[in-house]
């Protein structure tokens, strides 16, 4: 199963964000989103998650068009989380992890819903203050809590926007290893925003390059070159190979 973006234009109100956006998002793979601030990537991200409708195109998952399911047929298949909000409700930690099976529960959560509730705290190793209030925690707990809520929706697509901003390094390794290694063994399709390249570059598996609402590239971590960092960011950077991995250097 494929995400199929095709001729995206989206915006708000007379402003248009995103031009011509098309894309394909295979299972498995973690899809990185970059470019500066303003370029669309959250936009798209919207468009996705249906809280943005677009002026024009079409994004199908599989054989389906996704624009035509209702809201809840489409929570059963893309769980997008925002960025960080410091709005936090005084629930416990299960509990705020149980509210992502909310698509499939019609009046009370039943023993498949506790499971993967259960299952999901394991993935992420929060066993230790999974009936902690929410609001107690440090940041780094809160925003893994927030992203087992979205993995415990169980979806076919998995949408992050800006998962691991101001988290520390520590926290930023854990997260990510564990939204690549459920991607893979999932067959997820992801497509997380991130600011740190080479982050993205650790972790990601394919990538798109965002400027002014125009895809300026696309592909595996041999799109990023200096090259394209100088159209993008206006910046001066070198590309250099570190245990098999791309790193990039600001000069």
């Amino acid at each position: 199963m494929t995400l199929t973006i095709n001729s995206i234009s989206a915006g708000y109100d007379s402003s248009i964000i995103l031009h011509d956006i098309s894309v394909e998002l295979k299972q498995g793979l973690v899809t990185a989103l970059i470019g500066p601030n303003g370029s669309g990537k959250s936009t798209l991200l919207k468009v996705i998650a249906g809280i943005v409708k677009p002026y024009a195109g079409i994004i199908r998952l599989g054989d389906i068009n996704v624009d035509e399911l209702k809201g809840t047929q489409r929570a059963q298949l893309i769980a997008y989380l925002p960025q960080a909000s410091n709005s936090l409700p005084s629930t416990t930690v299960f509990e705020s992890i149980l509210l992502g099976r909310k698509p499939y529960i019609s009046f009370e959560p039943d023993s498949e819903d506790l499971a993967v509730v259960e299952d999901t705290i394991k993935i992420f190793n929060i066993e230790q203050y999974a009936f902690k209030k929410i609001n107690e925690l440090s940041g780094g707990e809160i925003q893994k809590v927030l992203i087992a809520r979205a993995i415990a929706q169980r979806t076919k697509v998995l949408l992050l926007d800006e998962p691991i901003n101001h988290l520390d390094v520590k926290n930023q390794l854990e997260i990510m290893n564990i939204v690549k290694h459920y991607t893979a063994s999932s067959g997820l399709i992801t497509m997380v925003v991130l600011h740190d390249i080479n982050r993205a570059l650790q972790f990601a598996d394919e990538f798109i390059l965002l400027k002014d609402g125009y895809i300026i590239e696309r592909g595996s971590s041999e799109v990023i070159t200096p090259h394209v960092l100088h159209e993008i960011y206006g910046i001066e950077a070198d590309c250099i190979t570190y245990k098999k991995k791309r790193k990039i250097i600001i000069i």
